[in-house]
């Protein structure tokens, strides 16, 4: 039995369906992994929270699993502290983060849609991995900038990694991975479509005029969100059996045949 470790900002449905795929698949015996604590960077109580309606339902579904919810608000945290000095505050909160979850007995972290920055200490004393939605060897940054990134590039292939949380953001090494070409198929007019704009005008005045609703890149964010949920479970799934380990080998675990198999099942 794999424990995990939960973190999640609970922001939106996202992190609901991971959680909720995690914990059916294992009712169903899919998956042999237990979650000892689901940990969140709100506890709802913060005056400006514009999320709050989605957050609730997030705590909800982690109680109806009957986990326990850990909860230190990050606004509420030391806010002198955060405006004066950034870097002691993170370590400040990581400190106190530790001492919730420290005796709660985890073999991995999930950062399951988890949007704080961890601290150097806390990344050193556990193995947290973390969803990024690019290749070992493609862009950094966040989604959007990431498919900018590509299409700027005219990049062949796209796909997502799970990678060990280390001081700097999303270059961990890498643990598994998938991809999937983004040539072919539709894809050929999309490119074209794209082509045809940039004879007109620049990569940057597209993004500003269409932003995330561009065709190609819509394209490109569908195809890899839909197999970021899969690479977690099937990542995990290879932990709990003992078929994966938590320290990464020069090359990661390539499960893109699995996870495109487990779409066309659902596709089917």
């Amino acid at each position: 039995m794999l424990n995990v470790g939960w973190f999640s900002t609970g922001r939106g449905p996202g992190s609901r369906n991971l959680l909720r795929e995690v914990m059916e698949r294992k009712r169903s015996g899919e998956l042999e992994v237990d979650i000892p604590f689901v940990f969140c960077n709100w506890d709802n109580r913060e005056e400006e929270n514009p999320r709050r309606e989605q957050r609730e339902m997030f705590f909800d579904l982690v109680k109806g699993y009957g986990i326990p919810l850990l909860t230190l608000s990050w606004k509420n945290f030391m806010p002198e502290l955060r405006h004066r000095d950034e870097g002691a505050w993170r370590r400040e909160y990581g400190r106190e983060m530790r001492r919730l979850i420290g005796d709660r007995g985890f073999d991995v972290g999930m950062l399951a849609g988890y949007m704080l920055w961890i601290d150097d200490e806390t990344c050193h004393r556990y193995r947290l991995l973390n969803l990024h939605p690019g290749l070992p060897d493609g862009p950094k940054g966040t989604w959007q900038e990431v498919i900018w990134k590509l299409i700027e590039e005219r990049a062949e292939e796209q796909g997502a990694m799970v990678h060990v949380c280390t001081e700097e953001w999303d270059r961990g090494p890498a643990l598994s991975y998938c991809s999937f070409p983004l040539r072919g198929g539709d894809y050929q007019h999309l490119w074209e479509s794209m082509e045809e704009k940039l004879s007109r005008r620049s990569l940057e005045d597209v993004k500003r005029e269409e932003g995330v609703e561009e065709p190609l890149f819509q394209r490109i964010r569908a195809d890899g969100s839909r197999r970021e949920l899969p690479l977690i479970v099937h990542t995990l799934r290879y932990l709990a059996e003992g078929r994966g380990d938590l320290d990464p080998a020069p090359y990661p675990l390539d499960l893109s045949a699995e996870i495109d198999a487990e779409i066309s099942e659902e596709v089917d």
